[in-house]
């Protein structure tokens, strides 16, 4: 397996990093539009675990040109590429990747568009509609296409298979539920608003009409920030309020697993909400440019660009943070002897851990290590197929096994946690 990296943000750099662990692939190119970010990866490689680190190149690549990412494919002899940058980039990199011949993972979906007139009941364009619509041409190619395989989505969706398959034998609701008590705070100690992931995603996220899936309505929209509950996360994380927001589980788990309703709930908070509320209400969520002044002349920039320059960078901000962070499934439904059920299946990454392993903080590290495991079951076999997947279209237990699995004998030494929230 020869793996195409793109991008080497706070995601792309802890993919790679985890992946200097492992022995399933031949070579990774780690690619950026800016190179020296892909080269910074590869020196932190070669640094930490010597010989491992020629394994890994360093490559430029525009990951907005479906043929520049087809040429950088080509030239390193890719066989798959893993798209670790913006969803605004899926379409030119999942073109790209199919041009070249390679197969395709992801960790977001093709973006969504709302309803034109209706966007908080009826649904637009869908999360991943794009893709899924070019399933055909994924599978008359021979190549396969596994959207979605970050944590959530990703991990979430290997727990919606595990519990379908070995938990229950009717599912009410698959509800993800993602929570943390993360603090980032300044040079002094004090508290700051710095979001542990691209604010670009996450605006796109929280701001867009949620969607929700019923089996006897099926996909629908409501109000940003709906239905509030509050959740009990596991591991000191505590009681956190979530709300409704757009996520691609919802879009995925139901083509394949078969349950009544699938949701998905963040824990945002009050102060993350007003931002985002605020945001929108002055138009700075905006993605189309806008004419601004400046010294040199007019220039035309985009709102939320403006908003992410003037952020602390995701991958920046792990020496500043402390706590954890969780990525669930809460199902409920009938057990397989009959009996009422609800369980709680989730994974906790800590701070503190990641960075004194990994030099990342635990959200990206998190999100990292799902494509990880992914490409070596992958590449050993034990996953396969055609045609545009998500995770739920493949057996879980590989997954899971070796995600758990010590480090010494392996595995990924992350042991995976269950509650039965009746017991």
């Amino acid at each position: 397996m020869r793996i195409l990296l793109v991008g080497a943000g706070g995601v792309g750099d802890a993919i790679a990093k985890i992946a200097a662990r492992r022995d399933f692939f031949e070579t990774m190119i780690v690619s950026d539009y800016d190179i020296s970010r892909a080269e910074r990866t590869v020196a932190w490689i070669t640094a930490r675990h010597g010989d491992q680190g020629a394994r890994f190149v360093a490559a430029q690549i525009d990951a907005s040109d479906p043929d520049n990412v087809a040429t950088v494919a080509q030239e390193h002899g890719a066989t798959y590429v893993m798209n670790a940058v913006e969803p605004k980039f899926v379409p030119t990199i999942f073109a790209g990747a199919l041009a070249a011949g390679a197969n395709y993972v992801d960790m977001a979906m093709s973006l969504s568009e709302p309803h034109p007139t209706d966007p908080h009941n009826e649904t637009g364009v869908k999360l991943g509609d794009d893709q899924f619509a070019q399933a055909p041409d994924w599978e008359t190619a021979g190549r396969l296409a596994l959207v979605g395989m970050g944590v959530e989505p990703g991990l979430s969706d290997v727990f919606a298979r595990y519990a379908a398959d070995h938990l229950f034998s009717e599912i009410d609701e698959l509800g993800v539920r993602d929570g943390a008590n993360l603090v980032v705070r300044d040079e002094a100690g004090n508290e700051i608003f710095a979001p542990s992931f691209s604010i670009w995603t996450t605006i796109e996220e929280c701001l867009n009409p949620p969607v929700i899936w019923e089996k006897d309505r099926g996909w629908y929209t409501t109000a940003p920030f709906s239905e509030p509950e509050v959740f009990v996360f596991p591991e000191g994380i505590g009681a956190v309020e979530c709300v409704n927001v757009e996520h691609e589980e919802v879009l995925l788990m139901p083509r394949w697993v078969d349950a009544k309703r699938v949701t998905f709930k963040y824990g945002l908070g009050d102060e993350f909400i007003g931002i985002l509320k605020m945001l929108n209400q002055l138009g700075l969520d905006k993605t189309e440019p806008v004419r601004v002044r400046s010294a040199d002349g007019p220039v035309m920039v985009a709102p939320r660009d403006v908003v992410a320059a003037g952020l602390p960078d995701p991958a920046t901000i792990g020496p500043r943070m402390t706590g954890k962070t969780c990525a669930g499934l809460w199902v409920t439904g009938t057990g397989v002897a009959g009996e009422p059920r609800e369980v709680y299946l989730y994974h906790v990454s800590d701070n503190e851990w990641t960075m004194a392993e990994y030099e990342a903080q635990c959200v990206v590290w998190q999100t990292a290590l799902n494509p990880v495991i992914a490409l070596e079951l992958l590449a050993t076999g034990a996953w396969e197929g055609t045609g545009v997947l998500g995770p739920e279209a493949f057996d879980a237990t590989p997954f899971l096994t070796l995600m758990a699995r010590p480090v010494d004998d392996g595995g990924y030494g992350q042991v995976w946690g269950m509650e039965d929230r009746l017991a």
